[in-house]
């Protein structure tokens, strides 16, 4: 091996050392908590939709996928 294969490959054996060590490390660093503060930060506009909800939901689904636009290429252009 030359030696600029052997710095290239030490080179990558720590940058994936690097890369790993928040996940090693057991989450216990900062870099473990921003994906957490973020999914807290995405996660109030969604609501669980219970059983009595239901059939009111399945018809609002029915109603925006009748209402979406389609496209069909067999159909000639004016």
């Amino acid at each position: 091996m030359s030696v600029v294969a052997v710095v290239l490959l030490v080179a990558a054996v720590v940058l994936l050392a690097a890369a790993e060590l928040p996940r090693l490390a057991g989450g216990r660093g900062r870099a473990m908590s921003l994906p957490k503060r973020r999914a807290k930060r995405r996660n109030p506009h969604l609501r669980i939709v219970k059983d009595d909800e239901s059939d009111e939901f399945a018809r609002s689904v029915e109603r925006d996928l009748a209402n979406l636009p389609t496209y069909d290429p067999r159909a000639k252009r004016d």
